[in-house]
C-alpha cells in the first residue's frame, strides 16, 4: 500500500494497559484513514461479511464499531468496498472453501484497485494450516487475526497502514478479556452480550474448543454494566452468548452460577426480555430451571442440543449424558415451565451410527416434541477425534435417515406450534415484512415469528397481538 504516512500529533508514549492502548491506536488509525480519503477522493468504505454463529455476529459488531470510529463508511457490496473483512467460521470444512472462493473473486477486484484492503479473522484463522495456505497462495490478503485478539483490531489496522506486508497476529489461547471498546449494533432494540468465551467440552465432532480456546467467563459486574448501557440506549431484549452458558462463572475468582447471573440481570430496570444460548444438557441445573420458572423476563424458549438419541453414540460424541438423563431433564423442565418452547440440534450419520441408534434419535424427537430442530448431516471435521473414527456411515444411508428425521421433525413442529392459535401474546416487532410492506414481523417469547398489519414505527416495541392463524412455523395475526 502506497498510503503516505501522515503527520500524527500523538504522544509517542503508547499506553500499555487496555483498553487505553486501543483508543490510542483508534486515534492513530483515524489519521491514516483521512490520508487515504485524500488519496482516493472519497470517504473510504468497508464491508464486514460474517460467517457462522451468533458469537461471530457479535464479534462483527465490534469490528464495525472500530471501522466507523476510525472514519470508514459502510458499504453493502464487498466488491465496491475499500476494506473487506471476512469474519470466518470453521465448524464445517465447506465453510473454509467458501472463504477461499470469495477471496479469489476479491483478488481480481483488488488488482484494479490496489488501495483496497482485505482482512480475515475468526475461527478459521486459528487453524495453522489455513494461515500457511494464505501466506503461500493468497499473498494479496492484508490482515489476518483470530478469535482471541479481536480487541486489537485498531492496532492491527494501524500496523498494516505502516507496513507494506501482510500482517498476521494469531494467538493460540488467551485468558485476556478487554472491555469497553466501540461496537456498532445491527439492531437498535436488541443485542447479543458475550458472557463467556471458549469451551471446555471437547465433543468429538467439534473444532470449537481448538479455535476458541478454553472457557473464560466475564466479570458479572462488567456484564451488568454493559447491559445497563444497552438498555439506556434503547435495547429491550438481550441474548446472552457463550458456547456453553450453563458453565458460566466456574473460573471466576468469586464463582457465580449462570442462574445467579440471570437473577442479577433480571434486576435491570427497562430490560424487557432475556434470551441465552447455547445450553449444554449436562450442565443445566435445577437452580436454573427454578430461576427460569420464576422469571418475568427470561423468554419461554430453551435451545437444548441433544445431537443424538442413542446413548452409545452420545458416548462416542463425548456429550457426557445418556438418552435417559436427557429425557429426565426435559421432563423436569416441562413440569416446571409447561409453556416452554424447546428447540434442539441433531446430527445424523455420526460414525458407527446403526439403524437402532437412529431409531433412538427418532424416539427422542417423538417423546420431546420439539418446536423446531436444526438437523445436520455429519461431516468430517479435520482435526477432531470423530474424523478418524472407524465405521463412517455410507452417504446413501445417511441421506435416507436424514430425510426421515426431517419429515418427523416438521410434522411434530407444525402440531406443536399450532397450539397457540387464538391466543393473544406479547410480540417484539423486529422489521417490516420482507414480502409485504403492509405487514411487520415480530417474535414471541417462545421465539416463533408473527406477521401482522403494522407500520415501521412499531419496530423495537413490544405489542399485544392476536394469533389468528398458524402457518406451520409462523403465525398471521392482528394487533390486539
Amino acid at each position: 500500500m502506497n498510503t503516505m504516512k501522515p503527520d500524527i500529533s500523538l504522544s509517542e508514549q503508547i499506553p500499555v494497559t487496555e483498553p487505553e492502548r486501543q483508543y490510542y491506536y483508534i486515534e492513530k488509525a483515524k489519521e491514516y484513514v483521512k490520508n487515504l480519503e485524500a488519496q482516493i477522493g472519497h470517504q473510504p468504505t468497508f464491508c464486514v461479511v460474517t460467517f457462522g454463529c451468533q458469537m461471530n455476529a457479535r464479534d462483527s459488531e465490534k469490528l464495525v464499531g472500530i471501522l466507523r470510529k476510525i472514519g470508514y463508511a459502510e458499504e453493502e457490496k464487498e466488491e465496491n468496498a475499500d476494506f473487506v473483512i471476512y469474519n470466518t467460521c470453521t465448524v464445517r470444512e465447506n465453510a473454509n472453501m467458501r472463504v477461499y472462493g470469495r477471496l479469489g473473486q476479491l483478488n481480481r477486484v483488488k488488482k484494479k484497485r490496489p488501495h483496497m484492503m482485505i482482512g480475515l479473522c475468526g475461527c478459521m484463522m486459528q487453524e495453522p494450516e489455513v494461515v500457511e495456505k494464505l501466506k503461500k497462495s493468497y499473498r494479496f490478503v492484508d490482515l489476518i487475526f483470530g478469535t482471541h485478539n479481536i480487541y486489537k483490531f485498531a492496532e492491527l489496522i494501524t500496523t498494516r497502514f505502516e507496513s507494506d506486508r501482510m500482517v498476521i497476529d494469531i494467538w493460540k489461547d488467551t485468558d485476556k478479556i478487554v472491555e469497553d471498546l466501540p461496537s456498532e449494533r445491527k439492531f437498535h432494540f436488541k443485542s447479543g452480550v458475550n458472557i463467556m468465551f471458549g469451551c471446555n467440552n471437547f465433543c468429538s465432532y467439534c473444532i470449537v474448543p481448538y479455535v476458541r480456546g478454553r472457557e473464560r467467563s466475564r466479570d458479572p459486574k462488567a456484564i451488568v454494566r454493559e447491559i445497563e448501557r444497552l438498555v439506556a440506549d434503547g435495547v429491550v431484549e438481550i441474548m446472552l452468548l457463550g458456547q456453553n452458558v450453563n458453565s458460566y462463572g466456574k473460573n471466576l475468582d468469586e464463582p457465580m452460577s449462570f442462574a445467579e447471573l440471570l437473577q442479577e440481570i433480571e434486576k435491570i430496570e427497562g430490560l424487557e426480555r432475556i434470551r441465552f444460548m447455547t445450553s449444554h444438557p449436562k450442565d443445566l441445573s435445577d437452580e436454573l430451571i427454578e430461576v427460569m420458572k420464576n422469571s418475568k423476563k427470561i423468554c419461554k424458549h430453551l435451545h437444548l442440543p441433544v445431537q443424538s438419541g442413542s446413548t452409545e453414540i452420545l458416548k462416542k460424541m463425548n456429550r457426557r449424558y445418556t438418552k435417559e438423563q436427557y429425557l429426565d431433564l426435559v421432563e423436569r423442565i416441562k413440569t416446571a415451565i409447561p409453556d416452554i418452547s424447546l428447540t434442539t440440534d441433531i446430527i445424523v450419520g455420526f460414525p458407527g451410527e446403526t439403524e437402532e441408534d437412529f431409531e433412538d434419535t427418532m424416539d427422542i424427537v417423538k417423546k420431546v416434541r420439539y418446536d423446531s430442530a436444526f438437523t445436520f448431516i455429519y461431516s468430517k471435521r479435520t482435526g477432531t477425534p470423530a474424523a478418524v473414527m472407524e465405521n463412517q456411515v455410507p452417504d446413501d444411508v445417511v441421506h435416507e435417515r436424514f430425510d426421515r428425521l426431517l419429515a418427523e421433525v416438521q410434522k411434530i413442529s407444525a402440531e406443536v406450534c399450532s397450539v397457540h392459535e387464538g391466543k393473544t401474546v406479547s410480540v417484539l416487532v423486529e422489521s417490516v415484512n420482507d414480502h409485504d410492506d403492509t405487514l411487520v414481523t415480530g417474535r414471541m417469547s417462545n421465539n416463533l415469528l408473527v406477521h401482522f398489519p403494522g407500520e415501521a414505527d412499531l419496530i423495537g416495541k413490544i405489542v399485544e397481538v392476536h394469533l389468528d392463524e398458524c402457518k406451520g412455523f409462523y403465525y398471521l395475526g392482528t394487533r390486539a
